[in-house]
């Protein structure tokens, strides 16, 4: 290990995440092959930890999202959930705890001022596939395969169809819904799940280097970039154009819009302050 990167286990030894820091890249590895990386609750508790920790940190520009073993991610945790069907409400409370909590750990990738880049190496599959789709960008290897097969179980992924709906044109995002069909690396990249598919084996160290060239960006741009991008998708036309350019006002009286413009000008390489 380099001075440079620093791997840990995240919160604890037994924790179901790595924590990988190189340079200004913070790379999260979901470590639980033997259960195919479920979205467990300790999974998404430590995932939605170290976003957390990562969204105040300086040091960080930009988040990785990888996954140790055969598979990205297969979602919840089947057998976890099934266990709590004795309980006096038959899981109901417990249920209800999960989608929350794993629609929140979602919603905080989305809202992190950081760019945050799938790097897919498996199947990802049902609230696995949402993880991608929630991601920024994504990578994915030539073996990474997509789907969202609830229906075949008689449970609908109606929480991962929230962020595969804002990803992919809604006749292709219904009809995985409706049938659980899985779609290839490439037709994924086709329908807009992912940006790129490389050759297997490479897809972490890909992802890692786009996160490095988008990190090498004023961190202050792509924060309020990024927001603006989300907010203004939910947004009807007009008001977008309102919202929109009240915001690069703003940006446009930044210190580093103004680096930015000037170094542009002179012919020479910006000097980002974030700010």
């Amino acid at each position: 290990m380099t001075s440079a990167s620093a791997s840990t286990k995240s919160a604890s030894t037994s924790s179901p995440l790595l924590r990988e820091t190189l340079g200004t890249i913070a790379v999260l590895t979901l470590d639980e092959p033997g259960s195919r990386n479920a979205l467990s609750e300790s999974m998404i508790a430590a995932l939605h930890a170290e976003l957390n920790s990562i969204r105040d940190d300086k040091r960080i520009r930009a988040v990785v999202i990888a996954a140790n073993g055969p598979a990205y991610s297969s979602g919840h945790d089947l057998k976890e959930l099934t266990a709590r069907r004795a309980d006096a409400d038959k899981g109901r409370a417990f249920f209800a705890q999960m989608m929350q909590s794993c629609s929140a750990m979602m919603q905080t990738i989305v809202h992190l001022p950081k760019p945050v880049i799938a790097a897919v190496q498996g199947v990802a599959t049902a609230a696995g596939c949402q993880l991608v789709a929630s991601c920024d960008l994504a990578v994915a290897s030539q073996k990474a395969e997509f789907g969202t097969p609830g229906i075949d179980i008689g449970l609908f992924c109606s929480t991962p169809m929230v962020a595969m709906s804002r990803n992919v044109p809604r006749k292709h995002a219904m009809h995985m819904l409706m049938t659980g069909d899985h779609v290839s690396a490439e037709r994924a990249r086709e329908l807009g799940l992912v940006n790129t598919v490389v050759a297997a084996g490479t897809e972490r160290d890909a992802a890692i280097a786009l996160a490095n060239r988008i990190a090498k960006k004023s961190a202050y741009t792509l924060k309020i970039g990024k927001e603006a991008f989300y907010r203004q998708a939910e947004m009807n036309l007009a008001d977008a154009y309102t919202y929109t350019a009240q915001v690069m006002t703003e940006n446009m009286m930044a210190r580093d819009a103004e680096e930015g413009i000037g170094a542009f000008i002179d012919k020479r390489a910006p000097k980002w302050e974030d700010r």
